[in-house]
C-alpha cells in the first residue's frame, strides 16, 4: 500500500470515530447555577432591588393593616416630607461610603451651615442670598478638610470625620451662643431661608420644595455616578484604590472632590432644614448622621465600598419613613420603630455579605 493511499484513508477513519461522539460544548454557567446563585447574581447586579422590594412589601403590609387611609396621597407625601432631610444628607453619605469611607460629621456640617446662613443674615446684616452662599462655603471647607486628611495624609475616614464631628459641633454652639433665630423673624426679614419648607399641592398630595430638591439631587447623582468618568472613578476607588491608581485614576483628587461635594450637599440639607423646622436652631438634626448611615445601609450600599446605588439609599430612607408613619398610625410604642429599623440594618448587612461572598 502506498503512503498516499494510507494518508487519504486516515481522515475518513477519524471522521468515523468522531461521528458517534458528542460534539457540543460543555456548559459551566447556565445549567450548573442554581436558582439561589442566579438570585445572588441578580442582586449583585441590581443592588437597589432588595430595598425596593422591602419598600413595596412594607407599604402593602401597612396598607392592609391600616386600610385605605395609609394609601392616601397625603400620607404618601407626608412620608416624603419626613425623609427629605435624611435623603439629602444620605446622598452625601452615599458618595463617601462608595469610596469605602464613612462620614460621621455630615449632620454637624449640615447644622453649622444652617447656623452660618442665619447668623450672617441677622447678626451681620448680609443679604440672605449672600448668607446662603456663605453657608455653602462653610460646608465645602469642612468637606475639603475631611478629604485632604483622608486622601493626602492617609488617615482613616472614621477617625477623621469623628474628630471633625466634635470640632464642628463645638464650633456650632460656640459661634451661635446656643441662640435660636425665630421663625417669625425669618418670615419677616429673610423668607428665602425658608424656601424649601414652602408647599404646593398636586391633587390631594402636598409637596414641599425640600422633597423636590431631594428627588432632583438623587436623580442627578444617579446619572453622574453611572454615566460619567468621575462616577466610575468613585466606584473604582471603593472597590480597590491601588488598582484604580494603576489604571490611571487620580485617587487623591477624586477623594477630595467626593468629600467637598458631600460638604456642599450637607449645606443644601442645612438650608432645607431651616425650611423644615422654620427656624435656625443649633440643636436641630442631632441624629442626622446616624439616620443617613441607616438609610445607606438599608438601601443596600456596601459599607466596604465600590458597590451600591444611590437609588437604594432613597428607598432605604423611605423604608424608615414608612415604618415610622405606619407604626404611629397603628398606635404602637415608638420604640418598636427603632427595634424594627435595627433589625433591618443587621439583615441588610448580612445580605450584603451573602451577595459579596458568592458573586463578588
Amino acid at each position: 500500500m502506498s503512503d498516499a493511499s494510507a494518508n487519504a484513508r486516515q481522515p475518513q477513519e477519524f471522521e468515523g470515530v468522531l461521528a458517534g461522539s458528542d460534539t457540543s460544548v460543555a456548559n459551566f454557567d447556565g445549567e450548573s447555577r442554581s436558582a439561589l446563585e442566579k438570585a445572588q447574581q441578580f442582586l449583585h447586579s441590581n443592588p437597589a432591588a432588595v430595598p425596593l422590594i422591602v419598600l413595596v412589601v412594607s407599604i402593602s403590609a401597612f396598607g392592609v393593616i391600616i386600610g385605605g387611609k395609609f394609601f392616601s396621597a397625603f400620607s404618601m407625601t407626608l412620608i416624603l416630607q419626613q425623609v427629605a432631610i435624611v435623603g439629602i444628607v444620605g446622598a452625601a453619605q452615599t458618595l463617601v461610603i462608595l469610596t469605602a469611607g464613612i462620614d460621621l460629621s455630615v449632620g454637624a456640617i449640615m447644622v453649622l451651615s444652617s447656623v452660618v446662613m442665619g447668623q450672617f443674615a441677622f447678626r451681620y446684616g448680609l443679604p440672605p442670598s449672600v448668607a446662603i452662599l456663605c453657608g455653602f462655603g462653610v460646608g465645602a471647607i469642612c468637606g475639603w478638610i475631611n478629604g485632604a486628611l483622608v486622601a493626602h495624609m492617609r488617615l482613616p475616614p472614621f477617625i477623621v470625620t469623628l474628630g471633625m464631628w466634635q470640632i464642628v459641633l463645638a464650633t456650632n454652639f460656640l459661634y451661635s451662643a446656643n441662640e435660636t433665630i425665630r421663625s417669625q423673624d425669618i418670615e419677616e426679614q429673610a423668607p428665602i431661608l425658608q424656601f424649601f419648607g414652602n408647599t404646593f399641592r398636586m391633587g390631594g398630595a402636598v409637596f414641599t420644595y425640600g422633597v423636590i430638591a431631594m428627588v432632583l439631587l438623587v436623580t442627578v447623582l444617579w446619572y453622574v455616578l453611572n454615566h460619567t468618568a468621575w462616577g466610575r472613578h468613585v466606584y473604582a476607588i471603593g472597590d480597590d484604590p491601588a488598582a484604580a491608581e494603576l489604571s490611571g485614576v487620580w485617587v487623591s483628587r477624586t477623594l477630595v472632590s467626593v468629600y467637598v461635594l458631600a460638604g456642599l450637599i450637607c449645606a443644601l440639607a442645612g438650608w432645607a432644614l431651616i425650611g423644615r423646622i422654620g427656624s435656625v436652631s443649633p440643636t436641630a438634626g442631632q441624629f442626622t448622621n446616624i439616620e443617613s448611615i441607616t438609610a445607606v445601609v438599608i438601601g443596600g450600599i456596601s459599607l466596604f465600598g465600590g458597590r451600591g446605588s444611590i437609588l437604594g439609599m432613597l428607598f432605604g430612607a423611605l423604608i424608615v419613613g414608612v415604618f415610622s408613619l405606619g407604626l404611629r398610625l397603628i398606635g404602637t410604642d415608638p420604640q418598636w420603630t427603632y427595634l424594627l429599623i435595627g433589625a433591618l440594618i443587621i439583615v441588610a448587612v448580612a445580605i450584603d455579605q451573602w451577595i459579596r461572598k458568592v458573586a463578588g
